[in-house]
Parts: C-alpha cells; sequence; structure tokens
C-alpha cells in the first residue's frame, strides 16, 4: 500500500485549490453573460442530470438556486431516457444543468439529447471539454481540475460546487456570495491544512456510520458517505438531519460512528441538535462545525454559509485518503470500480 501523502488522491485533492483558481478564472465572463440571459429570460424550472459524485454536486446546486434565486430545481432520472425511452415535455424555458467528470456517460447523454429535444437549455460543467457531452451543451463550463487518475473524483467535485457557486453569484447579483467565492481558492488551501487524524481514529475499525448534513450542507454529506464506501469499504449512509429522524435514527445507539457537518446559519442548528441528541445515547460523534470556526471536532472553518460546505468536503477528502490507507486499502484503486462509469 501507498504512504498517504504518496496516492494521487492526495495529490489530487491537494490541487483543489489551484483547480478552483482555473475554474473561475476560466469561467467568470461565461458564467456572467449566463446569468444576465437567465436575469433576462428565467427558466420555469431547471432540471439537473448526473450521477454519483456529480449527483451530489447537483444536490448543492439545487439548494443554491432555490435559495438564492427561487427557481425549482428537480433531478432528472437518466433511466426514463435511456431504458424506457419516454418523452420529456418541459415547461417553458427549461434550464438543464449536466454535470459529469468524462461527459461520456451514454444514460447522461441520453438524458441531455432528450431535454434538449423538449426545448431546454442545457448547460454543461464537465471536466472534459472535448467530450460529447460538451459537444452537445449550448454553454460549456470547462471545470478545468485537470487529469484526475485516481477513481476517487475530489479536484472535479470540488471545481463544479464552485461554478454553481459562482453561476450563482452572478444570476442572484449577491455581492456577498460573489466576494467569498472570489476567495475560494485561499480558503480551500487553509482547508486543506486542517487536521482531521481524530475521525480516522475513530472510523478505522468502525462498518457502519451516518453522514449528516442539512441544506447547503446535505450534498456534501452524501458525497462524504459515498467516499468512505468507494475509498475505505466502509458502510457509510448520507441524510439530512431532518430526514435522519423519520426512521434511520432507530439504529443509532452505543458506540455507532456519526459524522456531521453544521453551516454555520440554521441549518446548521438542525445538524448540531442531531448530534447532541445522538451523543447522548452514547454514539461516537465528530461533529465539523463551521460556526466554531476552527474550534469544533474536527475542525471547520466559518465563512459564507454557502462557501462552508466546499471547505468542509475538502478537509473530509485529506481525512478519507488517510483513513483509507489506515484501513490497508489503496484509495486511488477501489475494488470493482472504474474512472469512467459508462451507465446505459
Amino acid at each position: 500500500m501507498p504512504d498517504a501523502d504518496q496516492t494521487l488522491m492526495f495529490a489530487e485533492a491537494a490541487e483543489s485549490a489551484a483547480a478552483v483558481a482555473r475554474t473561475l478564472a476560466t469561467n467568470r465572463d461565461t458564467l456572467r453573460e449566463l446569468a444576465r440571459d437567465l436575469r433576462a429570460t428565467p427558466p420555469a424550472v431547471v432540471v439537473t442530470c448526473a450521477r454519483g459524485s456529480s449527483d451530489h454536486a447537483a444536490t448543492y446546486g439545487k439548494y443554491l438556486i432555490e435559495t438564492f434565486v427561487g427557481v425549482p430545481v428537480a433531478s432528472a432520472a437518466p433511466s426514463v431516457a435511456s431504458v424506457y425511452e419516454s418523452v420529456v415535455k418541459t415547461p417553458a424555458a427549461p434550464l438543464c444543468i449536466a454535470i459529469s467528470q468524462s461527459g461520456r456517460s451514454p444514460d447522461l447523454l441520453a438524458t441531455v439529447a432528450a431535454q434538449k429535444a423538449a426545448g431546454a437549455r442545457v448547460v454543461a460543467l464537465v471536466n472534459d471539454a472535448t467530450s460529447p457531452l460538451a459537444e452537445a451543451a449550448d454553454t460549456v463550463v470547462p471545470l478545468m481540475a485537470g487529469p484526475e487518475k485516481s477513481v476517487a473524483a475530489t479536484k472535479s467535485y470540488i471545481t463544479a460546487l464552485a461554478a454553481l457557486a459562482l453561476l450563482v453569484a452572478e444570476w442572484s447579483g449577491d455581492e456577498r456570495l460573489r466576494a467569498a467565492v472570489d476567495t475560494l481558492p485561499d480558503r480551500l488551501a487553509a482547508a486543506w491544512a486542517l487536521d482531521w487524524s481524530e475521525v480516522v481514529d475513530l472510523l478505522v475499525d468502525a462498518n457502519n456510520l451516518f453522514v449528516i448534513g442539512r441544506g447547503l450542507g446535505f450534498g456534501v454529506a452524501q458525497e462524504a458517505a459515498l467516499k468512505l464506501k468507494e475509498t475505505c469499504a466502509l458502510h457509510a449512509e448520507g441524510f439530512s438531519a431532518a430526514e435522519v429522524r423519520h426512521g434511520p435514527m432507530a439504529i443509532v445507539g452505543e458506540g455507532f460512528p456519526v459524522l456531521a457537518f453544521a453551516t454555520s446559519d440554521n441549518a446548521g442548528d438542525g445538524v448540531r441538535e442531531a448530534a447532541a441528541e445522538f451523543a447522548a445515547r452514547g454514539a461516537r460523534v465528530a461533529l465539523a462545525d463551521a460556526r466554531a470556526d476552527g474550534g469544533s471536532h474536527p475542525p471547520a472553518l466559518a465563512d459564507h454559509p454557502a462557501i462552508e460546505p466546499i471547505l468542509t468536503i475538502q478537509s473530509f477528502y485529506r481525512m478519507a485518503n488517510d483513513l483509507s490507507v489506515a484501513r490497508g486499502l489503496d484509495p486511488d484503486a477501489p475494488r470493482h470500480l472504474s474512472k469512467v462509469t459508462r451507465t446505459l
């Protein structure tokens, strides 16, 4: 097994700050122009199209768009187009946001084609700007993450979050969010330096756990759970702090591990409350609380609430890489997985 600081996952996740700087510089004018168009002709609905980590980025985008712009966002089910070959009917002036690392999955391409045939404007957030997805899009947003050879997506996921944050900052005209997006590269570098070794100690012998977040932080909780399955062979489930109370919390008891991501806003209150309730039952809770601005266990940085999840997942990626190696695994080569998943 490689040392933790010698893996591709480590090197690629460590480059997220530089990758985001490229993403912002490359796409600022494109997204500003797109935002002007969206303000002039507001879409009745936004449809997202993605799978895996990219779908978790789409969840983050859903909360951003609905919170800052007020346009409803729905996730397309790719099988509707690729398996059932159903005709898609959309409201007037729909917007389709497709998110992908490779831009080559057949069911993603079929869904985008169906949306476009129904009259949607297609915006592709894609790392491979030469891909079929990029060719099919009306607006291409190259993620500029650079080559990503580890099976585990890290910097491409973070650049997708950054691109969504920039789009919504421009679309909404929210100056505070725009300013926070501008500082993302420096803040990501600070998040990468945080010490999450106590979470490695918590999970090195674990078999199951919950990862909880809420609102703008829900998508990164989903992503963290996926990465723990993928790189650490650890059964992890991502839940909203609200949804976890509807049945799943019944299995949380003495010694059950819980990893919680709390933003500094009101949505984070629900995470803090759930974490406290689980701890009172004897669960082993690690709460990354941005409100504590580095003072929680594990530490999380305070920032704009829409930016805090991006910083938290950056800190998490370093920990997940270390945990994978500590569990005797290679995070770059998870069992039974390949870099491009060609779902039909």
